[in-house]
C-alpha cells in the first residue's frame, strides 16, 4: 500500500493545497465609446409631454389611454388624458389650460392634431382645492 509519510508524521498539521480552476479568466468588454442606446419616444410620450408643458408642469398625469382609429381617408390615434391640478395655484393654471387647449398649436413630429377638446372637468373647492381635467386629442398620421 502506498502512503505519504508526511501525512502520518503530522496528522493535525496544516498542509497547503493548490486548487486548480477549470474555467478561463473572463474579460469584461470595455464600454462602447459610440452612442448609447436610448429608447425612442413614442407618439403617446410626445402627447403627454406636450400636455404637461401646456399645464406649465403644475399637473400630475393620472391616466392616458390611446386608441388607434382609421377612416377611408385618414388614420391616426385618439388620446384621452386625465390631469390632476392640486392646490389653488395649480387650479388657476388648470383653468388657463382649459381655455387654451382647443386653440393650442401642437408640434408632434409625423402627427397633425386635428382636434383637442376638454371632455370632463371635476373641480372641488375648499381647503384642498383640486381639479381633474380630461382632455381628448385626435391625431392624424401625416404620411
Amino acid at each position: 500500500m502506498l502512503y505519504d509519510p508526511t501525512l502520518l508524521a503530522a496528522p493535525f498539521a496544516r498542509t497547503s493545497v493548490a486548487l486548480e480552476t477549470k474555467s478561463a479568466a473572463i474579460e469584461v468588454p470595455a464600454r462602447p465609446t459610440g452612442r448609447r442606446y436610448r429608447a425612442r419616444r413614442t407618439t403617446a410620450d410626445r402627447v403627454r409631454e406636450a400636455l404637461l408643458m401646456l399645464a406649465e408642469g403644475r399637473a400630475d398625469l393620472l391616466t392616458h389611454e390611446e386608441k388607434a382609429w382609421s377612416s377611408i381617408t385618414f388614420a391616426g390615434t385618439r388620446h384621452e388624458v386625465m390631469l390632476d391640478f392640486n392646490g389653488a395655484d395649480a387650479v388657476a393654471v388648470g383653468e388657463e389650460f382649459i381655455a387654451s387647449l382647443p386653440e393650442h398649436e401642437f408640434t408632434i413630429p409625423g402627427q397633425l392634431v386635428a382636434d383637442a377638446t376638454i371632455s370632463e372637468v371635476d373641480h372641488r373647492f375648499g381647503q384642498d382645492e383640486r381639479m381633474v381635467v380630461t382632455a381628448v386629442l385626435l391625431l392624424l398620421d401625416e404620411s
